[in-house]
């Protein structure tokens, strides 16, 4: 559990426990709800990153555990490229990344789907051109089986 989360959990519990002017049945619904959409979030963000540095260490075996069998990559070109492309580029390095810093990220979810739009420095060569990119991706992720999958993301500049 991240660090933000347990936090969260610390300052919220006392608050729950001693506030005797809500019913508890209310109070308890309310906290789970947010609980479960932080811990959402938390997840969303960890499997993003994880995704981040996973293209960076080239370890196309675990990115393939988080990415949807069908999913898309759509490059700030417009070219939209299937995971077995992106995968073959990624290996030959023709598609090499470095680092990214991330600089701004936001989450919506809506029941077992969520938008992830987060906007990064990305150190990367493609295709021959090798710059830090002000990357903004777009993605869909999907929950299965308690784990959120990448579905596609579209980058674009910012």
């Amino acid at each position: 559990m991240h660090a933000k989360m347990k936090r969260f959990i610390t300052l919220l519990l006392p608050i729950i426990i001693f506030n005797t002017s809500i019913p508890y049945s209310q109070t308890s619904l309310k906290v789970k709800g947010l609980m479960e959409i932080e811990i959402n979030k938390s997840e969303i963000l960890d499997v993003t990153r994880q995704l981040k540095q996973l293209m960076i260490d080239k370890n196309l075996v675990e990115l393939n555990k988080i990415l949807d069998s069908h999913f898309t990559l759509t490059h700030i070109t417009g070219y939209v490229q299937s995971k077995e492309e992106w995968f073959s580029e990624i290996e030959s390095e023709r598609m090499k990344y470095y680092s990214y810093k991330e600089v701004k990220n936001t989450i919506k979810i809506e029941d077992d789907k969520a938008t992830f739009v987060s906007q990064n420095l990305f150190d990367a060569r493609i295709w021959g051109s090798r710059n830090t990119w002000r990357l903004q991706q777009i993605m869909q992720l999907e929950k299965r089986k308690d784990k959120w999958i990448i579905l596609k993301s579209v980058a674009t500049t910012f």
